[in-house]
């Protein structure tokens, strides 16, 4: 079985969106679902096949979380002897070479990567580029604009 590397908090969001799917969306649906076929012959109502279009999204997506959360391999940096090497679940600061602008990304799994609140996949290139490196080292980054470097600055496990 695969596993799913996540953090404490990347865990804690996907239970809630899995509890949500179970007890909110799948209710709701139900019930439109119901409401749908009341208003007769479902062969041409519209409502009837978007509830069900939406009922089957919903349960795909619940299945999914289910599986991931199954496969979950939790991964808690503050429990761990910090060093300067980065790991999944720490928080780098690096430094684009170029321009001298500073960034600071937590690095995080695929389902809780957001970069504007600065979380990052382990899997995207630039955290498959820090992953393993320590403070100090440098790193080349293949982006859209073509090779970037970057600096790490500083290591957390926070």
């Amino acid at each position: 079985m695969q596993r799913y590397p996540m953090t404490p908090t990347g865990h804690a969001k996907l239970r809630l969106e899995l509890k949500r799917h179970k007890e909110v969306l799948r209710p709701q649906i139900v019930r439109d679902i119901e409401e749908a076929r009341a208003h007769g012959d479902i062969s041409e109502n519209s409502e009837y096949e978007d509830a069900k279009h939406r009922q089957s999204l919903c349960e795909g997506r619940t299945i999914e979380l289910e599986s991931k959360l199954a496969a979950a391999e939790v991964i808690d940096v503050t429990k761990m002897q910090p060093s300067e090497r980065v790991i999944f679940g720490v928080t780098v600061v690096i430094e684009d070479l170029e321009t001298e602008v500073e960034s600071r990304y937590q690095i995080v799994g695929v389902d809780y990567a957001d970069v504007k609140e600065g979380r990052i996949s382990v899997s995207s290139p630039l955290g498959r580029a820090m992953v393993g490196r320590e403070e100090g080292d440098e790193i080349q980054v293949n982006t859209p604009r073509g090779v970037r470097r970057f600096s790490i600055n500083e290591v957390h496990y926070i």
